[in-house]
């Protein structure tokens, strides 16, 4: 049995995620008292109709501490069950504009009459540890409906083939770095196509764009250091058991030189035997 703990923030996107997740096939369940969780798994297991994948929300509405949540998932090891953890995270001032347009309050802002910065702290220190410890980390503050969902299918359809699921991403340094990356590169250093008239409206999946930048032997020479430093080491977090990898490519507007220098990244790994899952951030984003 394939069991996920999807957990993270209030208004991180849980519930999208659940979404998705059964939509490609995984047996959901959400606001789980954290006391009850083996037993609910223990029952799963020995139905007759045994579920081969399923996803428990597990967070602060049914674990009002670290310790009691934790205390769940160690029981889970006591079991023998094994697991993988979902961390949806997002930037505070994205959390309380979400609230404000939804006109939800907080679960810890009901139960303790707090502002809802408050309340966003509280919850965050109390699910410290399970950040600490989640296989697979989203940070949706700057994703759509469509980009979350895109990246839930693509971690968890079926790929027992792929020893590691690789994401790569362009994005821009004046939106925010990704928070769920594993590796960030900036390409800022490289000539920009954004002062360029005719190429300012295009982006780095035009061909007039990737082939300005890539006419430049500083262009060509850190693309070829980036390849080697990536062919040497990947190998290596595959050999350490890391199920994903994010590597992000930054330059000022994520539009221009990090589309170009991902799509080559991703072609250039397709190559090596990879899957990379590529995302552009802030493509569609206006400069």
């Amino acid at each position: 049995m394939d069991l996920l703990i999807v957990t993270g923030l209030s208004g991180a996107g849980k519930s999208l995620a659940m979404n998705a997740l059964e939509d490609i096939g995984f047996f959901c369940m959400d606001n789980i008292p954290a006391s009850l969780l083996a037993k609910l798994v223990e029952l799963s297991l020995q139905s007759e109709n045994s579920m081969q994948k399923i996803a428990v929300v597990l967070d602060i509405r049914g674990g009002k501490s670290s310790e009691e949540i934790l205390n769940a998932l160690q029981q889970l090891r006591r079991q023998d069950v094994s697991f993988k953890i979902l961390f949806l995270d997002a930037q505070v001032h994205v959390l309380e504009r979400r609230y404000k347009e939804t006109r939800r309050r907080h679960p810890i802002s009901i139960a303790s009459q707090v502002s809802i910065d408050e309340a966003l702290r509280q919850e965050r220190l109390i699910l410290e540890p399970l950040y600490a410890m989640a296989d697979y980390k989203i940070d949706t503050s700057l994703l759509s409906t469509a980009q979350l969902k895109d990246r839930i299918v693509s971690l968890f359809v079926d790929k027992s083939s792929d020893a590691m699921t690789l994401n790569i991403m362009s994005f821009g340094f004046k939106y925010g770095v990704p928070r769920e990356a594993d590796i960030v590169y900036d390409v800022r250093c490289l000539p920009n196509p954004f002062y360029i008239p005719e190429l300012k409206g295009k982006n780095g999946n035009d061909h007039e764009v990737s082939d300005y930048v890539m006419q430049f032997e500083e262009s060509q020479k850190l693309l070829e250091h980036l390849q080697a430093l990536l062919d040497y080491s990947l190998p290596l977090y595959v050999k350490e058991g890391k199920s994903q990898l994010t590597i992000a490519i930054g330059c000022t507007g994520g539009k221009h030189r990090s589309i170009t220098f991902a799509n080559l990244l991703a072609e250039h790994f397709k190559q090596k035997g990879y899957h990379p899952v590529l995302e552009h951030r802030d493509e569609q984003r206006y400069n």
